[in-house]
């Protein structure tokens, strides 16, 4: 773009569920600015959607490399017209469509599309990606030319130990912390706050609440390495250098995934657990596992590196605890059933079933499941699955039994909930046999509700006489299930709407297809996920 590059998010950054596999590029907080090629090329694939990356363009350069520009706001030029056809044709506002070598050719600097919010963006800016073409790795856009404004070495706010087997103990925090915090000393060097001296038993790992920041910015980034040294021994190296999508979810085995998830902490394991599939350890043949000695002090150095190169170093003293020590530590007791992560799992009780296949969890995990009286409006009791604190790598199968009458008609409209803060998340299911199953990634409180409602329409600018407009909006709301399908017809012809979740409207653009003067009777068909569907109709004159 024709501005100066600031970074809101960077490469390998930590998020929910994934590492971040491009730099988000600030757009001074607006939409509409030119997104150019950066090499030439061609493009291999456009695809739209509501959710995810939005509007997004792969472009294939010959260099065997794949650059990918997310969160558009809309294409230029060719590939506009392209997209606008491929719409037209499939009768679909979300696409995905692959295009063959040169068959759509753009060259070095060339305006391709206009930056925006689309998507899963929560504000305006450019995803910016550099991938692997053979294999559609991610990989670093600051090591293939994109230069960024980073003087400023990665910061370390916090230090947890983690006993990893039975017998080993770890010594509590100070009070009201989720670890031992932790402060700069000097330029680049850290300690722990107040001279902290760490006390455990056995073998541990440790993590570090750890991030970094870029000159210009503000905004949380991740860093590039770790490296983990116990009285001057290398015990665990990482390097955070190439996303594989195939295996972005085990980034929850990678980070303290409860603080993460409740408190925004960054806390990077420097040790791996049982179920990591994640290729990012050096050559330790067992990454990260410290095993203490009573009575002595070990000499730990934590070094984080960024994408520049920049360095910070967290020094500490890790005590070795006697028997009679960790004996006298407090414990929080087991809740609930032991859960292996490399076996299947059952747990079957009045109104519940619930099964986890191998290699759900990252580590063997006690799951409690707690029955509680039916909240308002539920069709069975609520269910505490765990808790949202523990991850789920594979989809589990939860199967609730309905409690309350329905009427035949309206099983379909059946569904599993889950309460977040209160509120009802739709996660779908069938009905069958008196119950409702569905398949989730989430624990949690869960029930079962019933949706009948169909969707609100209202629309917005659509009015009698629309000569000159160039668009209008219908604001479409969902009590539930969520929308799921929608038509537009213009004088019984399918018409293109663009579905924005986060304003929840359907905008119509008028293009090549629809912008012809004279009477013309407008159909809009909108259905929710569980096939309540609601319509409106106008009549203008263009």
């Amino acid at each position: 773009m024709d501005i100066p590059v600031e970074v809101s998010g960077n490469f390998m950054e930590l998020r929910t569920n994934h590492f971040h596999s491009g730099l988000d590029l600030k757009t001074n907080g607006r939409i509409g600015l030119p997104v150019k090629a950066t090499a030439d090329g061609w493009v291999s694939r456009i695809k739209i959607s509501p959710w995810g990356y939005g509007k997004a363009v792969y472009i294939d350069h010959p260099s065997g490399y794949t650059t990918v520009y997310g969160h558009l706001d809309r294409l230029a030029g060719r590939l506009a017209d392209t997209l606008l056809a491929l719409q037209y044709t499939a009768r679909s506002f979300s696409v995905d469509h692959y295009f063959k070598g040169n068959e759509l050719p753009v060259a070095q600097g060339e305006v391709i599309a206009f930056s925006g919010n689309t998507g899963g963006s929560s504000a305006p800016h450019l995803h910016y990606e550099v991938r692997r073409t053979s294999d559609q790795h991610a990989l670093d856009p600051e090591a293939y030319g994109l230069k960024t404004r980073d003087r400023v070495p990665p910061t370390f706010t916090g230090l947890r130990l983690y006993p990893l087997d039975s017998t080993s103990r770890t010594a509590p925090y100070p009070a009201g912390s989720a670890g031992f915090p932790a402060t700069e000393q000097s330029d680049s060097t850290f300690v722990l706050k107040d001279g902290a001296i760490p006390l455990a038993f056995g073998t541990v790992g440790l993590a570090v609440n750890t991030f970094d920041r870029y000159s210009n910015s503000t905004n949380i980034c991740g860093i590039r390495k770790l490296v983990v040294r116990v009285d001057g021994r290398t015990v665990c190296s990482i390097g955070l250098n190439e996303v594989d999508f195939g295996v972005q979810r085990y980034v929850n085995a990678y980070t303290d995934y409860g603080l993460f998830k409740q408190k925004g902490m960054h806390y990077n394991r420097c040790y791996k657990l049982p179920n990591n599939r994640l290729d990012v350890y050096g050559g330790e043949a067992s990454p990260g596992r410290i095993t203490v000695v009573p009575g002595r002090d070990h000499v730990v150095e934590v070094e984080a590196t960024d994408a520049s190169g920049n360095r910070s170093t967290l020094r500490f003293t890790l005590r070795g605890a006697t028997a009679t020590e960790a004996r006298q530590w407090p414990k929080a007791p087991a809740q609930g059933r032991l859960v292996p992560f490399d076996r299947s799992q059952v747990i079957e009780e009045a109104g519940i079933r619930f099964s986890l296949p191998p290699n759900s969890l990252y580590e063997d995990t006690y799951i409690q499941v707690s029955r509680k009286q039916a909240p308002a409006q539920a069709r069975s009791p609520l269910f505490e699955i765990g808790d949202e604190t523990i991850p789920l790598n594979l989809s589990a199968e939860l199967s609730l039994e309905v409690t309350e009458p329905v009427a035949p008609a309206h099983t379909g409209n059946l569904l599993l909930v889950r309460l977040v803060k209160g509120k009802p998340v739709a996660e779908g299911g069938t009905w069958a046999a008196g119950r409702v199953t569905a398949g989730i990634r989430t624990l949690g409180s869960y029930t079962v509700m019933l949706d009948t409602t169909p969707p609100v329409l209202t629309p917005i600018g659509l009015a009698p006489a629309m000569r000159g407009r160039r668009s209008f909006k219908v604001r479409v709301q969902d009590d539930l299930s969520g929308v799921d399908q929608w038509h537009a017809r213009l004088d019984g012809k399918w018409i293109l709407m663009e579905y924005e979740p986060k304003s929840h409207t359907l905008v119509h653009s008028f293009d090549r297809y629809s912008d012809t003067p004279g009477e013309h009777r407008f159909e809009l068909e909108v259905s929710d996920e569980r096939g309540n569907r609601s319509r409106l109709t106008r009549s203008f004159t263009r």
